[in-house]
């Protein structure tokens, strides 16, 4: 498996605290050895949309699509309590 970050995706991770960057960072390696790993806790988010929710943190939350062998990360974004 591959990662891909649309613009979005860039923008919004740019504009994260740089704690959430890295925490990010750690756990997109995860996503890419397994995507059941606990510490993603990676679930379907929309079945019509086929879009992924993960964890980044328990603040953060990071939105993918899985197309063939690629991770298509959408969007990183605090998680609302």
């Amino acid at each position: 498996m591959k990662l891909e970050f649309i613009p979005h995706f860039i923008r919004a991770y740019n504009k994260a605290p740089p704690e959430i960057q890295r925490a990010f960072d750690k756990q997109s390696i995860l996503l890419l050895e397994n995507l059941r790993h606990p510490s993603l806790r990676a679930k379907k988010y929309d079945e019509g949309k086929d879009r992924w929710q993960a964890r980044v943190t328990k603040g953060w939350r990071f939105y993918f699509m899985i197309k063939d062998d690629t991770y298509i990360i959408e969007d990183i974004i605090s998680h609302p309590k």
